[in-house]
């Protein structure tokens, strides 16, 4: 929780311009919503689904980075949010709400089984009688790591105001713990300096999510292989549990 991509401003500039392409986690999300219903949003980064969301529901943000927070607090509806700088393991804000969700694949920075069951917990902890969950988390079979390379996930990212950065990953999966660490790279343009930061996730896999949920109280109506919607199969991309308390 305490990697620099999401705690240190020269990294968090990255963030939203990174995370630009796509928005179907977003679209699911504000279908499961109900108007004027009541939202948790743990994990919530720089806040663009959460104040999105907040012209139609009541909605809490949680992180534990400063940085990201600061980001989400002046966005536009950034002041519709109530925004809570707190760890989703431990965070308690004294309210049950109609939807819970971790988006952006914000589960898998919890590398232990007891870390991924408090968060679980947390998700319980919070959910209104009938209310909903909902996160995703890569799915390992797929192996996604494998595409985080310098070959593979070289990239220009255009900055409105640095220009175009040169940016890559390199990664390293530990398959007696499910944890892969990766490293993420920003060359500033002309060749100037490198950034680059140290990041760990954990990838569980569906069975250790199933019986975690359980344990948690905590009821699977769908396990969904994408944002689209499709029912998961051990080829997906994603692990997608949608629920309710048990």
């Amino acid at each position: 929780m305490t990697d620099p991509i999401y705690n240190d401003p020269d990294f968090v500039q990255f963030y939203d311009i990174e995370n630009q392409n796509g928005r179907a986690d977003f679209d699911y999300c504000i279908r499961l919503a109900r108007d004027g219903g009541s939202v948790l949003d743990l994990g919530c980064g720089t806040g663009q689904l959460a104040a999105e969301m907040a012209g139609r529901c009541s909605v809490t943000g949680v992180d534990p980075a400063s940085a990201m927070l600061d980001v989400a607090r002046h966005r536009p509806g950034g002041d519709k949010v109530d925004w809570v700088m707190a760890d989703a393991r431990t965070v308690r804000v004294g309210r049950r709400f109609d939807l819970v969700l971790l988006t952006g694949h914000a589960f898998q920075v919890f590398l232990t089984q007891e870390d991924q069951r408090a968060v679980l917990r947390t998700i319980a902890e919070h959910l209104a009688p009938g209310g909903r969950f909902i996160f995703d988390t890569r799915n390992p079979a797929v192996e996604a790591w494998l595409e985080w390379t310098l070959r593979r996930s070289e990239r220009m990212v255009e900055h409105p105001s640095l220009g175009i950065v040169r940016a890559w990953y390199d990664a390293d999966y530990d398959a007696a713990t499910a944890v892969v660490t990766y490293s993420t790279f920003y060359e500033m343009p002309g060749g100037g300096p490198v950034l680059g930061a140290e990041s760990k996730i954990a990838f569980p896999r569906k069975e250790d999510l199933a019986g975690m949920l359980d344990e948690a109280g905590l009821l699977v109506e769908r396990w969904l292989g994408g944002w689209q919607g499709e029912p998961y199969a051990d080829t997906s991309a994603e692990i997608i549990p949608v629920g309710r308390p048990r």
